[in-house]
């Protein structure tokens, strides 16, 4: 191979990247599932140094097995991702990796694990050399920990790590950062944690008041917002309000269909409503297009 054809590579590298994350942000995984595969492809028949793309790559790769509950094919992604992030000399792409490593240890009920690959990425030297990219993805470490003191039952615990991760969305300013390949962090992002922390820690009412006060539209990304009407509607079913529960649901399909249809976490809240009480034209046509409720 020339160099010119090691170059169009590259070029064809980038630009996958560039649309698979696209894809990813705006929950249109039918398309993703096609451009993932030839992205890595791509990747490894650079001729150029195609690390920081594969470790980007293999990161899309992990979000997307931790949404379909995978977490087999997650570590073994996550793990890639993690090496050839250290390979390019990557230290934002080596830590989220560790931020998703720390989320299977979380699925997995490894709490402590959890909480200790997140903080101690978090406390990389490397992160505080980076600028904003380095705090910002700091900030999202120390949320990741937050979350998984919530599923120990912790509030007090969840709150103070909350309001650590706000503290340092205060310093970046208003402007999300790392939308690109992390979802975002801003003060938006954590607020979002929070919705999610609050009702997994035993207090629906909070999560919903968490809710409350963002506005969806402040979220950099329709997978962002489709994820604010979930944890929404997952409170208002531990709180026993089916009929908001439902609404919540249907604002997600909204936003994105292939999320809310897709995700084992969103069927499994279906076919609880389904077993526990009254169901609602609004409820069983939701159930028939998750695939929970077959005609």
């Amino acid at each position: 191979m020339g160099l010119d054809d090691g170059g169009a590579t590259e070029r064809v590298a980038g630009e996958l990247l560039l649309s698979a994350s696209a894809d990813f942000n705006e929950c249109a995984y039918s398309s993703l599932a096609r451009r993932l595969p030839r992205l890595i492809s791509a990747g490894r028949q650079s001729t150029s140094d195609s690390f920081p793309v594969l470790a980007q790559a293999y990161l899309l790769a992990t979000r997307i097995l931790i949404k379909l509950d995978e977490p087999q094919l997650g570590w073994m992604a996550a793990d890639r991702a993690r090496q050839f992030a250290a390979a390019g000399g990557e230290p934002v792409a080596v830590a989220e990796a560790a931020r998703q490593q720390a989320v299977l240890a979380r699925k997995a009920g490894w709490h402590e694990q959890a909480i200790t690959l997140a903080l101690n990425a978090a406390d990389d030297p490397a992160l505080r050399e980076l600028g904003n990219a380095g705090i910002a993805q700091r900030g999202l470490l120390v949320q990741c920990a937050a979350y998984t003191v919530a599923h120990q039952r912790d509030q007090a615990g969840m709150r103070e790590l909350t309001s650590e991760a706000t503290a340092i969305a205060k310093s970046l300013g208003a402007v999300t950062h790392l939308r690109d390949t992390n979802g975002g962090f801003s003060l938006a992002t954590v607020q979002l944690h929070l919705i999610s922390a609050e009702n997994t820690a035993g207090d629906p009412s909070a999560a919903i008041a968490a809710a409350d006060a963002l506005a969806p539209q402040a979220l950099p990304t329709t997978e962002r917002r489709a994820l604010y009407y979930t944890d929404r509607a997952k409170a208002f079913a531990q709180w026993g309000r089916r009929d908001e529960c439902t609404r919540a649901l249907l604002q997600a399909e909204y936003w994105a269909p292939q999320e809310t249809h897709a995700r084992p976490a969103v069927k499994s809240l279906v076919s609880g409503l389904l077993l526990s009480g009254r169901t609602t034209p609004e409820l069983r046509g939701i159930a028939a297009r998750t695939g929970v409720l077959h005609n």
